[in-house]
């Protein structure tokens, strides 16, 4: 059924495509007229963990390659290319290769498809189908795994944009989720072959205050312990000089999860900006917990940038079957053309009184000139309950042409 959907769907957007080229030679110089972008990101990523006595050192550069056509009638179509080659030779394990004495770097080698899609865009909507980025509010249940070098999209038909007095709706099915573990076959599924509804409503209650519900239906047919129905509400509102953001969600089993299971998400944060000298500096308290189901099955987002929650050394990528509490703190600010940001994790288990341990992470980045930027990127986990210490250290290049 999902493959007669995507089918059908498909064929009704190109269909005005179609008939347009027919009757409007403006259409071939729209799709002859293709603006053309590249990117480039090296990175060499170190990793020092206990119990494993090589470190891990991955040098690998992505190319990017993305092609735009130009908008007739509403419609544009995007190809992208990523190409991710290791300067050097392999060391470190990225689950694809056959390296087995060091730390996992999640960075494969290899080329694939990233991007390619048609869009129909106009004042009241926007539909998207085909191999596209999907990235929802703050990355926490659905994302791009942008951080790493092989990024996750997904094969999906996608509106959004639809705004009806205030309200916004964005809707999404996802047949296919192309994971950062591709494109050769992985320890990991390098794909979700998914049957995956996402809807998300935002509500704007003010300038200043929005209210956001979502329901995220997953439905995984190669990953059934990871199938899922999410249920949640989100709000953001500034009172200067407070800014506060929670967002609270239901889980439950769903599709041909083995596990039956009910799990909650709560999380709080509050921040506010103080001028300190001559910069402003971002101050932010939080708490996020991934709840448990009495030590059974916990509370998982498993499309969700997860590299961006719960500290860069992504020691809880899995949460933990007792779940998880990250109590934090966030400093940052800008030094002259320097970004910088500190966070500090401490993590406790949701059921139980297990300690998990402590995080320090860093980061700086900085622009060297209108196509090039560098960062500098720190984390050291300190473990106690659960895993082992661990130190991880980037050093990256980016640039746009």
């Amino acid at each position: 059924m999902k493959k007669v959907l995507t089918t059908t769907l498909t064929a009704a957007l190109l269909a005005p495509l179609t008939m347009a080229a027919q009757a409007d030679s403006t259409l071939s110089e729209a799709i002859s007229n293709v603006n053309a972008d590249y990117s480039f990101r090296y990175r060499y990523e170190m990793v020092d963990q206990d119990k494993i006595e090589k470190k891990a050192q991955a040098s690998t550069l992505k190319s990017r390659a993305t092609f735009t056509t130009d908008s007739y009638k509403g419609f544009t179509g995007k190809l992208e290319i990523d190409n991710v080659a290791v300067i050097g030779g392999e060391l470190y394990k990225s689950l694809s290769n056959d390296v087995s004495d060091r730390p996992v770097v999640a960075d494969p080698v290899g080329t694939d498809i990233n991007q390619f899609y048609i869009k129909y865009k106009n004042d009241d909507l926007a539909v998207t189908t085909g191999r596209q980025r999907i990235l929802l509010a703050d990355q926490r249940f659905v994302g791009g795994v942008g951080w790493r070098q092989n990024e996750q999209t997904y094969d999906a038909i996608r509106i959004n944009d639809v705004n009806l007095a205030g309200i916004k709706f964005d809707y999404a099915y996802i047949d296919t989720v192309q994971r950062i573990f591709g494109p050769e076959d992985s320890v990991q599924p390098t794909k979700f072959e998914s049957d995956s509804h996402l809807l998300t409503i935002d509500y704007a209650l003010s300038k200043t205050q929005k209210l956001s519900t979502f329901a995220y239906l997953l439905d995984f047919e190669n990953a059934a312990a990871l199938s899922s129905n999410t249920y949640g509400v989100s709000y953001k509102g500034t009172f200067k000089p407070i800014t506060i953001a929670a967002t609270y969600a239901s889980q439950s089993d769903a599709g041909d999860n083995p596990t039956s299971y009910d799990a909650d998400y709560l999380k709080l944060e509050l921040s506010t900006k103080v001028k300190v000298a001559d910069s402003k500096v971002l101050f932010a308290l939080g708490s996020e917990t991934l709840g448990s189901d009495d030590g059974n099955k916990s509370f998982t987002t498993p499309l969700a940038t997860l590299h961006k929650f719960q500290g860069w050394t992504d020691k809880f990528l899995v949460t933990p079957k007792d779940g998880i509490v990250d109590n934090y703190v966030k400093v940052a600010t800008k030094i002259g053309k320097v970004k910088t940001a500190i966070f500090y994790h401490d993590y406790a288990a949701d059921e139980g009184d297990a300690d998990y341990g402590t995080e320090l992470n860093f980061v700086a980045t900085t622009p060297i000139n209108k196509y090039l930027k560098a960062q500098l990127k720190y984390a050291s986990y300190s473990a106690d309950d659960f895993s082992v210490d661990t130190d991880k250290l980037w050093l990256s290049l980016m640039a746009k042409i």
